[in-house]
C-alpha cells in the first residue's frame, strides 16, 4: 500500500539507512527510533501502518515495547533478530509479533513481508458491509472494523489472531491443517512451520476462551489441525 507510513525501530543505524532506501523507493513514508522508548513516544504523536521492530535494543527491547504496544494497539509488527532459534521467534511471536525475520536479512524479502502485512489489514478493512460480522457464540468477528468481542466485551488482538480467528470462523465445521493455516494467515509457504501455528492458537486461546486449558470454541482435532464446531 502506497503511502502507508513505516516504523522502523533499530538501534542500527546502517539497517536503518539502507531500509530506507527501498521503503522510499516503495513509496512508503518512513519514521525512525533506536529503541523501544523512542517508539512508543513516536506512537503517541504519530499514524503509523506498520512496525519493524528489532529485537535486540538498549533502554528497551524489542519483546518489551512489542508488549506494550499491543495493549491499545494491533498495528503489524515485524520483529527482526540476529537471533534464529525456534525459541527467539516463539518468544516474538507470544508476545504479539506478526512476523519474524532473522538478521541478516534480505531488504526485498523485508519488503515482500511488509506488503504482505499491509495487503491483509487492508482486505479486512475493505469486506463488504453485509459480510462485516460473523458470530460465533459468544464471540463476535468485525472485518470492516477489525474488532472482535467476547460477550459483548471488546478484546485485542493482533492482525495474526485476527486472521486466525476469521478464518476458523468462516470455515466452520472443516478441520483445518497445520500447513493450510499458516499459508492463509502467514500468507506464505508453509516451511515446518507448525511451531509458530500452535504458538498463535495457543496466544487466541488464552484472549478468547473462557478456559484455555479446556478450550469450548477453537478445537484441537489430534495429528489433523483446528477447527471450530459448526452450528
Amino acid at each position: 500500500m502506497a503511502d502507508s507510513t513505516i516504523l522502523m525501530v533499530d538501534d542500527e543505524a546502517e539497517i536503518i539507512k539502507l531500509m530506507s532506501l527501498y521503503l522510499k523507493n516503495e513509496g512508503y513514508k518512513l519514521l525512525q527510533a533506536s529503541n523501544g522508548l523512542e517508539a512508543l513516544d513516536i506512537l503517541q504523536t504519530h499514524p503509523v501502518d506498520l512496525i519493524i521492530l528489532d529485537l535486540m535494543m538498549p533502554k528497551m527491547d524489542g519483546l518489551e515495547a512489542c508488549m506494550r504496544i499491543r495493549e491499545t494497539n494491533h498495528i503489524p509488527i515485524i520483529m527482526l533478530s540476529a537471533k534464529s532459534q525456534d525459541i527467539d521467534k516463539i518468544s516474538g511471536l507470544s508476545v504479539g509479533a506478526d512476523d519474524y525475520v532473522t538478521k541478516p536479512f534480505s531488504p526485498l524479502e523485508l519488503v515482500a513481508r511488509i506488503k504482505s502485512q499491509l495487503r491483509r489489514v487492508k482486505h479486512f478493512s475493505a469486506a463488504p458491509a453485509n459480510a462485516n460480522e460473523i458470530h460465533v457464540d459468544n464471540v463476535t468477528i468485525n472485518s470492516a472494523s477489525h474488532t472482535v468481542t467476547v460477550d459483548q466485551r471488546e478484546v485485542k488482538l493482533t492482525p495474526r489472531e485476527f486472521a486466525l480467528l476469521r478464518l476458523l470462523a468462516v470455515n466452520r465445521g472443516v478441520v483445518l491443517s497445520m500447513d493450510r493455516i499458516y499459508e492463509e494467515v502467514w500468507n506464505e509457504p508453509f516451511m515446518e512451520s507448525k511451531n509458530s501455528v500452535m504458538v498463535l492458537i495457543r496466544k487466541l486461546r488464552e484472549k478468547i476462551e473462557a478456559d484455555p486449558r479446556e478450550p469450548r470454541l477453537i478445537k484441537t482435532v489430534w495429528g489433523i489441525g483446528y477447527k471450530i464446531e459448526a452450528d
